[in-house]
């Protein structure tokens, strides 16, 4: 019976702190920056949360970030990460690592524009929100299929939020309304595609 079919947890994570400087926001998107020491910590503390959790595969984005938050837990898992550029973060195109205030100088009129349509705006060089979706929900699916049992997978908040939005029915317009800080969890549950969200933003 369709019914009675086992329930699938999925363990949706946020990668570990990066090392850049946090006095100015600024534009990360596939950038390949590395944990800072508070991410590698955060990572071990997560392992740690994890460990006694009965998981059958750990994905991961391919960018340094993901794949080091990923292997940190996977080792007492005693599992191999697999990493999937498919999984990568939305691309930020040419305004790639730069601070806000300095976009907001440079391109009045581009700043401007996509804050008025986050969603479907593409910095040059870059990928909209919207054609980010598309991507991470064909790599999600493709990702769930090939797998069996519970799954935990590395990804980044903004594809964690896009994936989470659909899931929970909301218009992308809200996205930037679900948090996801460095370290943090979302569990999902269900099978056959259908999922619920059991946990949002956890955090160790």
């Amino acid at each position: 019976m369709p019914g009675n079919k086992r329930e699938r947890l999925i363990y949706l994570l946020r990668h570990g702190k990066i090392a850049i400087e946090q006095n100015e926001r600024r534009y990360i998107g596939q950038i390949d920056i590395p944990l800072s020491d508070e991410g590698v910590c955060q990572a071990y503390r997560l392992q740690e949360k994890l460990a006694g959790n009965d998981i059958a595969a750990v994905f991961c984005s391919d960018l340094k970030r993901s794949v080091h938050t990923a292997r940190i837990i996977a080792a007492k898992l005693e599992l191999q990460v697999q990493s999937r550029r498919e999984l990568r973060e939305i691309s930020m195109g040419d305004w790639e690592g730069k601070p806000f205030r300095e976009i907001a100088q440079a391109y009045p009129e581009e700043y401007v524009r996509r804050g008025n349509d986050i969603i479907n705006y593409r910095i040059p060089g870059a990928e909209s929100f919207a054609e980010c979706k598309f991507r991470i929900l064909a790599a999600f699916t493709d990702v769930v299929k090939a797998t069996d049992g519970n799954l935990l997978i590395v990804g980044h908040a903004g594809a964690n939020r896009l994936l989470l939005c659909h899931i929970l029915g909301m218009p992308l317009e809200n996205l930037f309304r679900i948090s996801q800080d460095y370290g943090c969890v979302n569990i999902l549950a269900g099978n056959s595609g259908q999922y619920r969200v059991k946990l949002l933003n956890g955090l160790s």
